[in-house]
């Protein structure tokens, strides 16, 4: 069934932007262009788009600082970086600066649309500047997290963390979920990694005495629950 989603292609190359625009419209996609990382910019900011596309080299502003300026100003549009550069730096930079996929040139329209489906297949992240689940609450400006009101000290991997658990209250999260979402893990490797960083929050978002927010279901995954009712799959703690 066709997509009637809105993206937004930035990207200076008029031949991929054609190829690009083209194969995206035959594929139910309403597709808007533009050349220049400022002019992205400009639309990015008064368009309501479902997914950015994002040229990592581009005239007049790098397609990077196009992303890191709307991040800064709580654009949550999904972005997909497309990029010459292939090398592992370059691919954790263009994650850092925001972006939620990346992809190297050359690669088969495939391949993008497959991209593109997970992405928007993705949960909608509210544009709210506070989470709030039960007695915790997490301020998205000042990177501040608070159970009640007692201050969590948070490392940025932590902090993202509870941010993705916040934004799915009571709803059973796979390790592989996290893997992808969290660390941008494509191949989803055999590691524990999920498990002691979890462990790690948990410890600091459930001091002795409290209630248990953070509960592991066995098999499964984890979950966080926003109440103190019972009413959620059983919990291996």
């Amino acid at each position: 069934m066709p997509s009637s989603a809105k993206i937004l292609l930035i990207e200076d190359d008029a031949e991929t932007c054609a190829e690009i625009a083209g194969a995206l419209g035959e594929r139910g996609y309403a597709v808007q262009d533009q050349a220049t990382g400022t002019g992205g910019l400009d639309a990015a900011r008064h368009g309501q788009f479902d997914l950015l596309i994002v040229d990592r080299m581009l005239p007049e502003l790098d397609g990077l600082a196009v992303i890191e300026t709307l991040r800064a100003e709580q654009v949550r549009t999904p972005v997909l970086v497309l990029s010459a550069l292939s090398a592992v730096d370059d691919r954790i930079r263009g994650l850092k600066a925001g972006g939620d996929d990346y992809l190297t040139k050359p690669f088969a329209i495939g391949e993008l649309a497959a991209r593109i489906e997970a992405l928007l297949r993705r949960p909608v992240e509210t544009r709210a500047t506070a989470l709030h689940v039960g007695p915790l609450s997490l301020d998205l400006i000042d990177r501040k997290a608070r159970r009640g009101e007692r201050v969590i000290d948070l490392l940025p991997r932590e902090f993202k963390l509870l941010e993705y658990l916040m934004r799915r209250p009571d709803q059973v999260v796979t390790r592989d979920m996290m893997l992808e979402d969290v660390w941008n893990y494509r191949f989803l490797p055999q590691t524990n990694l999920v498990d002691v960083h979890i462990g790690k929050l948990r410890r600091k978002i459930d001091a002795p005495g409290e209630t248990p927010l953070i509960r592991g279901v066995r098999g499964a995954g984890f979950v966080l629950v926003s109440g103190t009712e019972d009413s959620r799959p059983p919990a291996d703690r």
